[in-house]
């Protein structure tokens, strides 16, 4: 295990009176005598994202409702060097999805940079997301140990070291239950332990390539968790924290606090009462919220928002007595990673090395576009990028056979802003498809299909409804009733204005993450006569160059009953 130490203040910067999402920051409550205050820092999804983001999601509004610019590793560097410097004791932790899907700057040299990045920041302990799984898990063991790729070699420095924070997933095994990763870590605040569990959701598979999983099992959250936890209170280790990469759902603007049924959520409630402190995350939602324990007792669960825009603090007193914490002392927030301070200088200059040696590539010019073309969903589901991203596809695979196409939004992992010109780049389409997914024509019949987009409304585990809107092909029309019966929410299927015949075949192309059932669409392992297409990436980028200005797609195909 970690052996661990007390993190030290970086840097003698005061925190600005204003730190929560557009709140100032309550005063801690009166100090119990013989504590040891030990604050908790936490980021996650990532996403090997050393910039700030763009486009619709750069910016995060505060409570005030102000928009804000916000993100990039410079600015989330300053923050956490000021929010350490504060505390006498503090920890750092990733919570999942810190690489993978990255854009070019971190994924050119195979996310050494974004490891590095986080050595630099002196992590305490890193938990595993699905994403860091994408390229396999001799490639992980890689980045963790040290060592040059094995292909490409050291492209990013003379050698590389791995990181130097412990990976955490406690429910992660080999076949035959050896652990693929350390299931928790211990820090010292004082001479005090402080444990730190990692998990990942169960469902796991249903979200990454089979390939890139082969051998791994992905055991039960809570089982693992509870088991952990009893081992470190074995060890005398009483104050614990969970990190989590998984959103516990919760509810809307009026009441962001307020539990909505699901995995995640029964995970924040039903672990052991053990644990002191729940670190989530999950994309763009962010909170700061208490949920009761299997005793009943409270329990802070916080979260913080995707590549660096937000990022979760928690302050902990632990009783040198019973070297527990004392939760009514618990004072957790949201810290907004804005713009208006200068950002760390030493990642500024990590960053802008990052950029420079990744530019010739990431900068080359594929084509252009009339206005932006993002990923964000109207009522339909559909995007102007995932219909775009289908037309490429059914344009890349008519050669071999291809009627439709159908593409999924979770492969759409960055939206498209023209530079000048609607200059659209190389490392903006690599960022919105990073995946190296490869084209599949599948053969479905027309009762397939319309079972296949049946399958675009799943239940969690906890029956709670789950929508997934898969984008069409310009040619490829349908109504939607989402009130209706299941069976009968999808009717008038056509495909180039010719309605679909139950009974013929059809060929559709999707990438081979579908291909193989992701998401949960398992009609496609039903296809037959399976067809290599090319890349996913490599047929976006043709569209661009063979339709040089692209006009971003409407969203009206999916027709709203």
């Amino acid at each position: 295990m970690d052996g661990g130490k007390a993190r030290r203040a970086l840097s003698a910067c005061a925190l600005a009176a204003v730190v929560c999402a557009g709140t100032g920051v309550a005063p801690a409550a009166a100090e119990p005598p013989n504590v040891v205050p030990v604050r908790l820092i936490a980021f996650g999804d990532l996403h090997g994202n050393l910039l700030p983001p763009q486009g619709p999601r750069s910016e995060v509004v505060r409570s005030d409702g102000t928009s804000v610019a916000a993100g990039g590793v410079a600015h989330l560097a300053a923050y956490v060097r000021q929010l350490r410097a504060q505390a006498d004791h503090s920890m750092l932790y990733a919570v999942g999805d810190t690489w993978g899907s990255s854009p070019l700057e971190s994924a050119m040299f195979h996310d050494e940079p974004t490891v590095e990045l986080l050595n630099d920041l002196d992590v305490t302990a890193a938990a595993l997301g699905n994403h860091e799984l994408d390229q396999g898990y001799a490639e992980l063991t890689r980045l963790r140990d040290g060592g040059c790729h094995p292909e490409d070699g050291c492209r990013y420095g003379e050698t590389f070291e791995g990181a130097r924070f412990p990976l955490l997933a406690a429910n992660l095994t080999t076949e035959d239950g050896t652990p693929a990763a350390l299931p928790f870590s211990i820090s010292y605040v004082d001479g005090i332990p402080v444990g730190t569990i990692g998990v990942l959701p169960s469902n796991t598979p249903d979200f990454i390539r089979s390939d890139s999983i082969a051998g791994l099992r992905f055991g039960d959250e809570i089982e693992a968790v509870n088991r952990t936890a009893d081992l470190l209170d074995s060890l005398g280790v009483r104050a614990v924290v969970l990190l989590y990469k998984g959103d516990i759902g919760t509810g809307g603007e009026n009441d962001p606090c307020h539990p909505v049924d699901g995995p995640a959520n029964f995970v924040a409630t039903a672990v052991s009462p053990k644990v002191d402190l729940i670190v989530t995350s999950d994309g763009d939602k962010h909170f700061n919220c208490t949920y009761p324990d299997p005793l009943g007792r409270p329990r802070t669960v916080v979260q913080g928002a995707s590549h660096g825009r937000i990022i979760s603090v928690a302050d902990l007193m632990i009783d040198r007595e019973t070297r527990d914490v004392l939760r009514d002392h618990t004072l957790a927030f949201t810290q907004v990673i804005t713009h208006d301070i200068e950002p760390d200088p030493q990642t500024q200059q990590f960053v802008e090395r990052a950029v420079e040696m990744s530019d010739a590539v990431a900068g080359r010019r594929v084509g252009s576009a009339s206005a932006d073309i993002t990923r964000e969903a109207g009522p339909s589901g559909e995007s102007a990028l995932g219909n775009l991203v289908a037309d490429a596809q059914l344009a890349a695979a008519r050669s071999v056979g291809a009627q439709v196409a159908l593409t999924n939004p979770g492969g759409l992992r960055s939206d498209l802003i023209c530079g000048e010109n609607g200059m659209v780049t190389y490392g903006q389409t690599y960022a919105a498809q990073p995946f190296g997914n490869r084209l599949q024509v599948l053969e479905l019949t027309g009762a397939q299909l319309d079972e296949l987009l049946e399958q675009q409304f799943q239940k969690t585990a906890n029956g709670n409804a789950l929508e997934w809107i898969l984008a069409p092909s310009h040619n490829f029309r349908y109504t939607l009733d989402r009130i209706a019966p299941p069976g009968d929410r999808i009717r008038d299927l056509t495909i180039d204005g010719e309605s679909v015949d139950p009974e013929q075949n059809y060929r559709v192309v999707v990438n081979d993450f579908l291909a193989e059932g992701g998401d949960g669409f398992d009609v496609f392992t039903h296809a037959r006569h399976r067809t290599g297409a090319g890349e996913e990436l490599d047929a976006l980028n043709s569209y661009f160059a063979a339709h040089d200005p692209v006009v971003p797609p409407t969203t009206d195909r999916i027709h709203m009953h």
